[in-house]
């Protein structure tokens, strides 16, 4: 899971990416249902931005406070370590890690430390897509059939039309976290792009629903098209020519680095963390895969502040830039007639804070253990990162709001820590089944021989799933391209429970068997995997 930032309440936003759509630009698609989208109208560019209201010595003030903050936020919730980094007026004017990068050992987290982003890897991807924009090779509106001629969706007709923006913003129909739990079964990612066309659709452009692997697909054409690969894409075009020699799109970069920060998770009770392995992201590279420092990150943020520019030179066309920063998606409605709705732009959360700046935002989220932030002030000309090695409980958030309450308040406005420890983990508690399957009914009625569950069942989505008789004569279900093994237990009847795994467990889950007359099973259904309608799985 590559989590969204939650609503900051009765402030400033942090756009948190739920439902809904606004679309920018659209109006000639709407009219005619075969126009191209964005065909008939100018490029937009990035919305013109106030006269800073900040002080250089109030941004100073922020920075000589934060880090007795930041001690004590990781006294508060026990996460093992954070590095942070702040731009102003295109100079870092902070940067500095805390704590260790792995418990149990000595070494401490710099800004040199190597993390695993999560989704703040989707702005630095629109932002190599924004690279080949402006070279002219693509374009945001282009479909994305034009670069990917197999790709495809449930209709036919949206597939054809479904744009680069389109999928950046997340407004295609697909659902969300579409292919999400294939790439936790073991699948890798051309088989999980293939598959976006067996998932359900909402109305095309008029929902909001955050999919890791359909910005996936948009950024694959966009590498494709380049005639690379899209890891070497965001390298050749991004990463060195900012000098980011920490930083990759690859696993294997991560894993090889000297000066990483190790994964952590709470301990099963809660009371402590304990070291952790993330899933390989590399199947959803662009949405969830890169590895950074907040010191390469920092002369990220510069560019990002100076329209594209890095120390002279110009590395990103401005108004290719800027069409990352306009909002395409509503992701969340106004809860009050005064209230600040969610919007989404491209690889941004994108908002306005009561002084009417531009905010531009971005969570990452690994539960597996990992949360990140970035969040930028253009008309300020700042912005901060923070990055962490354990998972979501609000850390990274509560630290960059406090920072900005520091900045334009003068002190704290919201015990941040305490609002965020509650709305981040409790987002992740998306999915987990109705039933306690702990608590079988009294009267449960007892399971069938097993030899009525025992066989291989087909599914045109998740692959084959197979039902066996392991060694302590307990059933197992198998499933995924390497045989993922899941003991079943016993609920009630004809229905089992698993314990899930990966990075969107939900502990535990049902496994109903549906039998015959012949009191041989024909299908079963898996609830962690039925949510779109696709956990269905018929006897071979």
């Amino acid at each position: 899971m590559h989590r969204r930032t939650a609503a900051r309440p009765g402030h400033r936003i942090a756009a948190p990416l739920l439902a809904g759509l606004l679309l920018a630009g659209c109006t000639s698609a709407a009219s005619d249902p075969e126009a191209a989208p964005g065909s008939s109208g100018a490029v937009p560019t990035a919305p013109p931005q106030p006269s800073p209201q900040l002080t250089d010595q109030q941004v100073a003030f922020a920075v000589d406070r934060i880090d007795a903050y930041v001690q004590d936020a990781l006294r508060r919730t026990g996460v093992p370590g954070l590095a942070l980094a702040v731009v102003h007026k295109d100079k870092v004017v902070h940067a500095k890690g805390f704590g260790v990068r792995e418990l149990g050992k000595p070494d401490t987290v710099d800004p040199d430390t190597v993390f695993q982003l999560a989704s703040v890897s989707k702005p630095i991807s629109s932002t190599v897509v924004a690279t080949a924009v402006g070279q002219k090779a693509v374009a945001w509106d282009d479909p994305v059939i034009a670069h990917d001629p197999g790709f495809t969706l449930a209709d036919p007709w949206v597939g054809r039309h479904v744009t680069i923006a389109d999928l950046f913003s997340h407004r295609s129909g697909l659902p969300d976290h579409a292919g999400d739990l294939l790439q936790d079964l073991g699948y890798q990612r051309d088989y999980i792009l293939q598959h976006l066309r067996d998932q359900p659709l909402a109305p095309f452009r008029a929902t909001y629903a955050y999919t890791n692997y359909g910005l996936t697909e948009a950024a694959v054409a966009v590498a494709r098209t380049r005639g690379t690969a899209w890891e070497t894409l965001a390298a050749d075009t991004l990463y060195k020519p900012l000098g980011m020699t920490s930083t990759s799109s690859l696993r294997s970069a991560y894993d090889n680095a000297a000066d990483k920060a190790v994964p952590h998770v709470r301990t099963g009770d809660g009371s402590g963390w304990q070291v952790s392995t993330t899933e390989n992201a590399d199947p959803q590279s662009p949405a969830g895969g890169v590895s950074s420092t907040v010191q390469d990150l920092a002369r990220w943020m510069r560019l990002q502040l100076a329209d594209g520019s890095f120390e002279g030179k110009q590395i990103v066309d401005t108004a290719a830039l800027g069409q990352t920063w306009l909002p395409h998606s509503l992701s969340n409605p106004p809860s009050a007639p005064d209230g600040n709705p969610g919007q989404y732009g491209l690889g941004w959360n994108v908002g306005r804070d009561n002084g009417g700046r531009l905010r531009l935002n971005h969570s990452g989220a690994f539960e597996l253990g990992a949360a990140t932030v970035v969040t930028l002030l253009p008309s300020e000309q700042l912005g901060i990162v923070v990055l962490t090695n354990g998972q979501p409980v609000g850390l990274p958030e509560a630290v960059a709001e406090e920072f900005f309450d520091l900045a334009e308040e003068g002190h704290e406005t919201v015990d941040w820590l305490a609002f965020f420890g509650k709305v981040v983990p409790a987002a992740a508690l998306t999915g987990v089944s109705p039933t306690d399957y702990t608590k079988p009914p009294a009267d449960a009625a007892p399971a069938r021989p097993d030899a009525a569950y025992v066989g291989t069942y087909a599914n045109g989505y998740y692959g084959p799933l197979t039902v066996t008789t392991g060694n302590g004569g307990a059933l197992v279900m198998s499933l995924g391209p390497d045989d993922l093994q899941f003991p079943l237990q016993h609920y009630a009847g004809d229905v089992f429970s698993f314990r899930t795994r990966g990075e969107n467990a939900v502990g535990l889950s049902g496994v109903t068997f549906g039998v015959g007359a012949d009191g041989r099973a024909s299908t079963v259904v898996v609830e962690q995997l039925d949510h779109e309608g696709l956990g269905t799985f018929t006897r071979s």
